[in-house]
């Protein structure tokens, strides 16, 4: 399960990205709580106008980032986006403990943030395969997303405490100081073991990224799960917030128990992942169908304390679609073309949220909290039912039905008889 943490480069990496996340996610949750609470009077809509901000960079600027990570040393892009960064970090903390903030402010700075991540994504994503090689990548993204999970688990809960206990302005303070961990292990990375590819021989042009995805129908068919979940579905820092604030009336450090529950099951998730030695198309799509009975029941939670439980086995479903996800679009995907295919990626799973967020704010300002919850399981449900129609087609196989014991069996036509697992999509022979 920990085998990638044997490579010393990688250690270093994992170590500066636990710390690092911690404060990312006790920053996320002060921003929350900062635009919901203090500075608008329980405004979805402006929550969900933030999220939207910081993630238009990434829109506009992210297959052009993936070519940047593609060309010039990923290590010497992330130096500057993690120093960007942290200099946010400290800027907001300034503002909220001189009670000079205003709403302008913040957005102002989701920008400047979504400047710096819509850069360091990709070259973060892709930088793993360089730190530990093909052969750990799996153990090693399994491990990265426990890494980030970890510090969703206990980032909100000391969030929570922070802004009871001193105020808001000191999670970004904490945050600020957090990036100097990773700052720190990327500055001592020993490059001569790293796995380093060779620059691309298409000058990594943003057109040649979308024709390699294009190509490969396992590539799109994962790409479309992410989208599905993480672009339209992934909405935890609206309805979260608005569930424990407008529908059960709970205070800043019970909305903060809500991030570190989700943090536990997405951490189970991302630890079984780093056990896998070969993750599977069938583990995303079973992933897909937990999100949706998860959720279902937790929109529809008389108790505050059920809905808190309910998050365990959300993040526990929705992290082994992403991880599992991730991990097979980078093994799968050509060196030269690794940072675009990435790139694209994070497009499909953050890229969209300035158009999703403030439609989940709207929805939770008219129709009520729980319309932020349901949102996501309408995408999904819809997706699941494409996705399976699609590799039915593609792969010529049909559904048969069987009364005793009732069943569903996807089937090859040639064998009705013998039910079949769904399609793996690893990656084809060359």
């Amino acid at each position: 399960m920990f085998s990638s943490l044997a490579i010393a480069n990688y250690r270093k990496f994992f170590t500066g990205a636990l710390l690092s996340n911690i404060g990312t996610w006790m920053s996320r949750t002060a921003v929350g709580w900062l635009v919901l609470v203090e500075l608008t009077d329980n405004s979805a809509s402006a929550l969900g106008l933030v999220t939207a901000i910081m993630f238009v960079p990434q829109l506009i600027l992210g297959p052009y980032a993936g070519t940047i990570a593609d060309r010039f040393p990923k290590r010497r892009i992330m130096l500057t986006t993690q120093s960007v960064l942290a200099i946010d970090a400290l800027i907001l903390a300034t503002l909220v403990l001189t009670g000079v903030v205003e709403l302008w402010m913040v957005y102002a700075i989701c920008v400047m943030d979504g400047l710096a991540q819509a850069f360091d994504q990709p070259a973060r994503q892709a930088i793993v395969s360089e730190l530990v090689g093909l052969k750990a990548l799996p153990n090693a993204i399994g491990l990265n997303s426990a890494s980030f999970n970890t510090a969703r688990l206990i980032g909100p809960g000391i969030a929570g405490l922070v802004i009871a206990w001193v105020g808001t302005g000191y999670a970004f303070v904490v945050d600020g100081f957090s990036y100097l961990a990773m700052l720190t292990a990327i500055a001592t990375f020993n490059t001569a073991t790293m796995h380093v590819s060779a620059p691309p021989k298409d000058r990594g042009r943003i057109i040649d990224g979308f024709k390699y995805i294009s190509g490969r129908f396992d590539l799109m068919i994962l790409i479309a799960c992410g989208f599905a979940v993480g672009g339209l579905a992934f909405n935890y820092n609206i309805s979260n917030i608005v569930m424990a604030t407008d529908y059960y009336h709970r205070s800043a450090s019970e909305y903060g128990i809500l991030g570190s529950m989700m943090g536990l099951g997405a951490l189970g998730a991302a630890l079984w992942a780093a056990r896998r030695t070969q993750p599977r198309l069938r583990h995303i799509l079973f992933g897909m169908a937990g999100y949706i009975v998860f959720n279902l029941m937790a929109a529809f939670s008389p108790w505050f304390e059920l809905f808190v439980v309910l998050q365990i086995p959300v993040g526990l479903a929705t992290i082994t679609v992403l991880v599992t996800g991730n991990t097979l679009v980078q093994g799968n995907t050509d060196p030269q073309y690794r940072g675009r295919v990435m790139s694209i990626w994070g497009l499909c799973i953050m890229g969209v949220t300035p158009f999703v967020s403030p439609v989940v704010g709207r929805l939770g300002d008219t129709l009520g909290p729980q319309a932020t919850i349901l949102f996501g399981v309408v995408c999904v449900v819809i997706a699941l039912v494409l996705i399976v129609v699609a590799l039915i087609r593609h792969d010529h196989l049909r559904l048969v039905f069987s009364a005793h014991p009732m069943a569903v069996h996807i089937v090859h036509p040639e064998a009705p008889s013998a039910a079949v697992p769904l399609p793996e999509h690893t990656c084809p022979p060359k």
